[in-house]
């Protein structure tokens, strides 16, 4: 039996034990809102503590948590150091996820495994690659052949905001420099680009007033219209702006919420809203955000008694491919073909995570783990969000492969 037989004869044997790891990660509840994660950090830094492991834990000062919009962080980094001579990959999943919502027809998080899938919110995305990643290299590991370079684990939370506090808190202390990132992903396409994200909240002030006498206020409502009829006449101009990244069409932009007045018989004297602007790889996020506040005020000039103020709530970079990530493409698709049996594509996608800051910091890195074909197949965000067990079998055995490849002696 060759070593890589041996590695994926690992992780057979193991997968009962695997599948239970997940459930255990899937049952502490992480909601981001509110973001009280440190507690599901301790956890997780015990579990792999018990398999002889130690995870350094990276409490982000309070202050800064609590000016980010959330409770508590605690990023976790597992290092496993080898001989020298090799490269250091690090395995990103994010432990954070969004409330679990209505309409579950089993617990969100109860990790029920149920017709050959587990059901839980971030069953799919992503602590499902906390089991992938944690596994990959336990099997690597008990080949107990001469390995060259490292593995980090690093296991974050606050992807549901940006990163900041996440990997960028890990990267701009210093505290992490891998050649190679692989971050979570899906089991039959590797990510290799995805778009930015710029989120603004618009607060259109007016002066309320009484419904008999609307003359005597200024209506923010009827000022926000202006501004949403402003913001959706751009549409048709940024679906002709096209992207060269297979996977990745065009920029959008949308309003997500919307709040403002105090009764039925009131005019309302201010409405904020939040909207979401994605942009594609080519563009510069600089002069997107330039041209959509410019397109906000202009859209409202003149008006009287009405102020608008923007506030930025994020800004996501988008992820670039870098020099050196075509070799983890080029053995993940490899492997991929030799477990799944089939053709592992390698695209863009118009969604955003945190691992573009780990390309912002220089460091090549992908999308790649366990999950379906599609994000909707996963039900990834909204209720009975599930994962085939299958595909957390074969992603872990293509990890553990694609670390074989790049760290063997």
């Amino acid at each position: 039996m060759t070593n890589k037989e041996q590695l994926a004869q690992w992780i057979d044997a193991h997968f009962d034990e695997e599948v239970a790891f997940l459930q255990d990660v899937i049952r502490i509840p992480t909601d981001t809102p509110p973001g009280n994660n440190a507690p599901h950090a301790e956890a997780v830094a015990g579990m792999v503590e018990a398999f002889g492991w130690s995870a350094e834990r990276h409490a982000v000062p309070q202050q800064e948590v609590r000016d980010y919009g959330m409770e508590s962080i605690t990023n976790l980094i597992i290092r496993r150091p080898y001989d020298a001579g090799g490269p250091t990959i690090a395995l990103n999943a994010h432990g954070d996820v969004v409330p679990p919502g209505e309409g579950w027809t089993r617990p969100p998080y109860g990790g029920v495994v149920e017709d050959g899938y587990i059901y839980g919110r971030a069953a799919a995305v992503s602590k499902c690659d906390f089991a992938t990643y944690i596994f990959a290299v336990r099997a690597l590991e008990a080949l107990g052949v001469p390995l060259r370079g490292g593995v980090e684990l690093h296991f974050t939370y606050d992807e549901e905001f940006g990163g900041l506090l996440g990997p960028g808190w890990l990267l701009s202390h210093k505290l992490t420099r891998p050649d190679f990132v692989i971050a979570a992903g899906f089991s039959y396409n590797i990510v290799t680009a995805h778009n930015a994200c710029l989120q603004l909240e618009i607060m259109v002030n007016g002066k309320s007033g009484h419904g008999a006498m609307p003359e005597t206020g200024h209506d923010a409502l009827q000022a926000a219209t202006r501004i949403l009829n402003a913001i959706y006449d751009e549409l048709p101009r940024l679906k002709k702006i096209k992207s060269g990244v297979p996977g990745i069409d065009s920029p959008t932009m949308l309003v997500g919420r919307i709040d403002g007045g105090t009764n039925t018989n009131v005019v309302p004297g201010k409405v904020v809203m939040k909207m979401d602007r994605r942009m594609i790889p080519e563009e510069d996020p600089v002069q997107v955000e330039a041209h959509v506040r410019a397109l906000i005020e202009n859209a409202v000039q003149g008006l009287p008694g009405i102020s608008v103020e923007i506030r930025r709530l994020l800004l996501s970079h988008a992820l670039r491919p870098l020099p050196g990530q075509e070799q983890l493409v080029a053995r993940l698709q490899q492997n991929g073909r030799d477990v799944i049996g089939e053709e592992i594509t390698a695209q863009g996608t118009p969604l955003y995570a945190d691992a573009r800051l780990y390309g912002e910091a220089g460091i090549p890195a992908v999308l790649y783990g366990a999950g379906p074909r599609t994000v909707p197949e996963s039900n990834a965000k909204k209720a009975d969000e599930k994962l085939a067990l299958e595909d957390l079998r074969k992603a872990t055995k293509v990890v553990a492969l694609t670390l074989y490849d790049f760290l063997t002696a």
